[in-house]
């Protein structure tokens, strides 16, 4: 069965395209970046082939270039990097990747995987291309984000228009990505999220950074017909009424939700069987045990 068509990834291939050939906002995928580096340092392994799929920009590959700890970098992404770069680089999909099975160390992706029809399908195929305790790292644009932008939009088309049309990408919640990691199959997986709020002088200054970062609406079921100028501007209003912070500003929030998994390894630690404890929780906690069908002491 195939997954239900959410994103148009034709769509969204020719906007990050556009964005890349002017002048892309870049703040949100270097912050990114930046974390990726931290999160490799106290990691200790190393690893030898590296895959950085389908970044935004190449701030993925280059913090990746950055760490001692990896030897080749590959990027995958749906455009070719502009200019000379250090590491090795091919077009692909995130939907099918070209990539053997046990054939790579370490594979990251930095705020491109929240919008992937079949995120399952994407997830394991990654897991199937990493070498035993080979780890995989992501950052996905989680629940919370833009969730200003959303609320106003929708507000203004339905006090404008006969109906309300999607207008902001669906993005997934941390819990529900961190128990789909475990569903896959990937070992020790880490879920942590990063709510980080960025201020604007008005509304228009937030869509020219999600235009300028390819992130303007990209769903299938989008409404064909451009929003009306009447109420765009009714949206920008309701956003300044509700989101404004004591200066004026106006708050846009990104959720970061990291994923982090290892392919498994008999080296890797496992939970103990039940029943095999050595010691007694009552003993360590300095308590009487009390039997079932026994009562507490008075």
């Amino acid at each position: 069965m195939s997954p239900p068509l959410i994103f148009d990834r034709a769509l969204m291939r020719r906007r990050l395209s556009r964005a890349a050939q002017s002048s892309p906002a870049e703040f949100l995928i270097a912050h990114a970046a930046d974390d990726l580096a931290q999160r490799l340092v106290p990691i200790l392994r190393s690893f030898p082939l590296a895959i950085e799929l389908g970044g935004v920009t190449v701030h993925g590959a280059r913090a990746l270039m950055g760490s001692a700890k990896v030897e080749t970098v590959f990027r995958l992404a749906a455009s070719p990097p502009s200019g000379r770069c250090a590491f090795l680089s091919a077009v692909a999909d995130e939907e099918v990747l070209p990539l053997g099975d046990a054939s790579v160390d370490l594979v990251v992706s930095l705020l491109s995987l929240q919008a992937v029809n079949d995120l399952p399908g994407a997830l394991a195929q990654i897991k199937r291309a990493l070498r035993p305790d080979g780890l995989f790292i992501a950052c996905l644009l989680g629940a919370e984000t833009l969730t200003e932008l959303r609320q106003s939009l929708a507000e203004a088309e339905a006090e404008l228009s006969a109906g309300v049309s999607p207008r902001v990408a669906p993005f997934a919640d941390a819990r529900e990505l961190g128990a789909l990691m475990q569903r896959v199959g990937f070992a020790l997986p880490v879920t942590d999220v990063e709510k980080l709020t960025v201020r604007y002088g008005d509304a228009f200054g937030l869509m020219r950074d999600l235009r300028a970062m390819g992130m303007t609406n990209p769903l299938v079921e989008r409404a064909r017909t451009p929003l009306r100028r009447a109420t765009l501007f009714r949206a920008a209003q309701i956003y300044a009424e509700r989101f404004a912070d004591r200066d004026g500003r106006l708050r846009a929030t990104f959720d970061l939700v990291w994923l982090s998994g290892w392919a498994p390894h008999a080296s890797q630690q496992r939970p103990l069987r039940p029943g095999s404890a050595k010691t007694r929780l009552a003993d360590a906690l300095g308590v009487d045990e009390i039997k079932t069908g026994e009562k507490a002491k008075p």
